[in-house]
């Protein structure tokens, strides 16, 4: 009889234990969730300004080099200014990218326009308010 009491005892965790777990780890999702998905955007952010940093000044260096603006962002692949079109970290494609070209020229020697600036193909605001677009 003393043995079938403390085996009973001992079965397992009661329905309250088992939802008092289940609510302590919903609180800490709910918690952790938005947080974690702030650090990833906050990270494909920092990316993005990074790759338009570096398009941006392939550009201006072949600007500077060739006399003649690029035609395509696949004119400064070729020329060997950047190893490879970059992905936008918003659209997850290298196809998206916005140029923007200028008949403006930028130096005195330069001879034909063509692409002066980049931008990312999202329509999404960032954490700043402006729009990718617009970075």
């Amino acid at each position: 009889m003393r043995t079938e009491r403390t085996k009973r005892a001992q079965g397992g965790f009661t329905l309250v234990e088992l939802m008092v777990v289940m609510l302590i780890i919903s609180v800490l999702a709910a918690i952790a969730i938005p947080a974690f998905i702030a650090s990833i955007k906050s990270a494909r952010e920092a990316v993005l300004k990074e790759d338009l940093h570096v398009m941006r000044q392939a550009i201006d260096s072949y600007t500077m080099d060739k006399q003649k603006g690029p035609q395509s962002l696949d004119d400064l692949v070729q020329a060997g200014y950047i190893k490879e079109i970059p992905s936008d970290p918003m659209t997850h494609s290298t196809t998206t990218w916005v140029t923007a070209t200028s008949d403006v020229l930028e130096s005195v020697d330069q001879s034909d326009p063509g692409i002066n600036d980049v931008h990312s193909g999202s329509d999404e605001v960032g954490t700043n308010g402006q729009p990718y677009s617009s970075w």
